[in-house]
């Protein structure tokens, strides 16, 4: 009976993460300009970097520029319709978004949006590119293969980061709100949403389909977790300040949330309803943005060197950032040192 008890809680027992990451190559490529969402193309090797004006494509392997999307206004977020040879990016100053050939990276058309196009994702399970426009409150949808806006679906609230989940269903955060929406991608309504309180400003998210799970990141210092399926939180976790970025590796069962502190806060899947934060990694300030390659583990973490706010600037505006010196945008790569 001892020894049967003994086998069940050592089968029981989550298992813990003995994870270590560390920065391996950090690559200056330069550039004017602010950035946002990094989003790894991993089949092609190259990673895609909103930066203002452009969207930036980078090799993943020595962090070389490969090209530029441009004519944009406002660079936000990029993605990709698997198997069409086309790729898509917001222009949030001017509402809307940049069909490009994503081979050549040349411009093909250009779609209206809403105000303030921000994130953008695709579905591969509707075959349908979805953006998530903070200011309007609303997802515009769009046709990839004819580059047709098919409609703009109103979403309650001010949506940032969003997900695919591959079986018709997209999520998104509600930053304003607190709340996490379900979106039906090919009824092209809100089927439900649910409170992530006690997470405040829900901006990043990543996904777990195997376990159905969410990793939303929030501007009040935790990653709040939910159970999708049944429309749920299940707990938060502590991150660093001013996150903007979000991943989670299946394979590690590890989610990450890239802060503007400059920490990469590492968090294990004991199991689909028990985490632990393994660590905060040392990148750089200013590096709240981060992708993904799942295939190789690696992280791509973005940021600058800044040199001090003038005095003045800071009498008339205290929360300033201060400038970037230029030259120095670079991409960190960030891979676990051992195994779990």
């Amino acid at each position: 009976m001892y020894r049967a008890i003994l086998l069940l809680s050592l089968f029981a027992a989550p298992v813990l993460s003995a994870q270590a990451y560390t920065i391996t190559h950090t690559y200056t490529v330069g550039g004017d300009g602010g950035w946002d969402y990094v989003v790894p193309d991993p089949p092609h090797h190259r990673v895609f970097i909103g930066r203002s004006n452009r969207v930036m494509v980078v090799d993943m392997n020595d962090g070389h520029l490969i090209g530029e999307i441009t004519g944009i206004n406002g660079a936000h977020g990029t993605a990709l319709a698997a198997g069409m040879e086309r790729g898509f990016a917001t222009s949030g100053d001017d509402s809307s978004v940049v069909m490009f050939d994503s081979k050549t990276y040349k411009t093909l058309l250009r779609i209206p949006a809403a105000e303030d196009a921000d994130a953008i994702i695709y579905d591969p399970a509707s075959k349908r590119v979805f953006t998530f426009n903070g200011d309007a409150g609303s997802s515009t949808v769009i046709d990839p293969r004819r580059g047709t806006r098919i409609t703009n679906i109103p979403l309650g609230g001010k949506p940032e980061y969003g997900q695919s989940a591959g079986d018709g269903m997209v999520y998104a955060n509600l930053t304003d709100s607190s709340q996490v929406v379900e979106i039906d991608a090919n009824k092209l309504r809100v089927t439900r949403r649910w409170s992530t309180a006690p997470c405040k400003n829900p901006v990043s998210m990543a996904i777990d389909t195997r376990h159905q799970r969410l990793f939303s990141g929030c501007r009040s210092g935790v990653m709040a977790i939910s159970d999708y399926k049944n429309g749920r939180l299940i707990t938060t976790l502590p991150i660093g300040r001013g996150v903007d970025g979000a991943g989670y590796d299946p394979v590690k069962r590890d989610a990450y949330a890239s802060n503007v502190d400059g920490t990469l806060t590492v968090i294990h899947q004991d199991t689909p309803d028990t985490y632990h934060v393994v660590e905060n990694v040392q990148t750089a300030p200013g590096g709240r943005n981060m992708g993904l390659d799942p295939a190789s583990h690696r992280i791509y973490v973005v940021s600058a060197k800044f040199g001090p706010v003038p005095a003045e600037s800071t009498a008339t505006n205290p929360r300033r950032r201060p400038p970037m010196l230029p030259g120095t945008f670079m991409v960190m790569v960030v891979e676990p040192v051992s195994s779990h």
